[in-house]
């Protein structure tokens, strides 16, 4: 035992984390001998053994940090599924939840939702101006409230001088091994941190194992959504001309790199637009339209005007 203390806030930290990763398996019905805590003397020793891959019925469900992150789906593909959502939901007399959905599924899915009579559809963001938004859809009867489908999380640490972006939290959260789906915004603080928004079954799970961002040490607390500060995000407004109106021309400019680096970002898919992986590089763009680059940040196309030299004058405004 006095081996042991020494490594003793390494140990018991890893210790209950994967003790509460124990009592998720074991609330989902999956044997908890698939996880082995073996504690001796200074080592920790783990293992997770994932069963066979999750069916998307398990998925949809799945708080697990480890779990399984399947390919993305089209838009068309996601509507299409909410809508099987919708009948099964009416049939059964039950309530059903999405994932967070990107802005553009959101509001084709809510569109589709309207025209069915014997559907009520509900979508939370855990504020009024949320992008990432999850929808519960059940019958009128059923669903008569609004379901607590949101929950919000505090992630502080001193980020006075070492700022980190929208990014930054997000690939630390997503380095946990959490699909993309069980998050929805979040809500940058300055150098008090950010505030995420969640799926209630993770909170848990985050509040033990999301220790650092960046290089800055953090901690997660639960608040109530009422306590979410949302600002508009700070924005950068500038001009560029270019020949084209394709994506590598537009987004190279706005990025301030090179069209080299930025080619090499949409071959890895780490570009999108309008939240949808784009896999040509020479994709025209439009007013309105919102492109984003892993770590990179988001960028929407303003105004474009026609120039007398036949080149294409373009409002970018810039996320910050």
């Amino acid at each position: 035992m006095a081996a042991i203390g020494l490594a003793a806030p390494w140990v018991l930290r890893r210790a209950t984390c994967a003790l509460a990763l124990a009592r998720s398996h074991h609330r989902l019905g999956i044997n908890k001998n698939n996880i082995i805590i073996k504690l001796s003397h200074y080592k920790v020793l783990r293992s997770f053994t994932l069963p066979h891959p999750l069916t998307s019925s398990a998925s949809e469900i799945c708080h697990l940090a480890q779990a399984i992150k399947g390919e993305e789906k089209s838009a068309n593909e996601e509507v299409k599924h909410i809508l099987e959502m919708a009948r099964r939901a009416s049939s059964r007399r039950e309530v059903l939840h999405t994932n967070f959905l990107t802005p553009p599924v959101l509001k084709e899915s809510m569109l589709a939702l309207e025209k069915l009579s014997d559907i009520r559809a509900v979508a939370q963001g855990g504020y009024p101006q949320a992008e990432r938004c999850r929808i519960s859809i059940g019958h009128p009867d059923v669903l008569t409230s609004d379901p607590d489908v949101i929950a919000a999380l505090s992630v502080t640490g001193n980020f006075g001088f070492q700022p980190c972006s929208h990014g930054d939290f997000l690939g630390a959260i997503l380095n946990k091994g959490i699909a993309r789906e069980k998050l929805g915004d979040i809500i940058l603080q300055g150098e008090k941190g950010a505030q995420i928004i969640i799926v209630p079954e993770l909170v848990d799970f985050i509040i033990l194992s999301l220790d650092k961002v960046g290089n800055v040490p953090v901690s997660c607390t639960k608040i109530p959504l009422i306590s979410l500060d949302y600002e508009a995000p700070r924005t950068q407004t500038f001009k560029t001309v270019e020949a084209s109106l394709r994506v590598d021309a537009l987004a190279s400019a706005g990025f301030k790199i090179s069209r080299s680096k930025l080619v090499d970002s949409v071959s890895k898919g780490e570009l999108r637009i309008n939240w949808i992986p784009v896999s040509k590089n020479n994709t025209t763009l439009k007013t309105g339209d919102i492109v984003s680059v892993s770590g990179r940040g988001r960028l929407k196309i303003g105004e474009i005007r026609s120039t007398r030299k036949g080149k294409f004058e373009v409002e970018l405004i810039r996320y910050l």
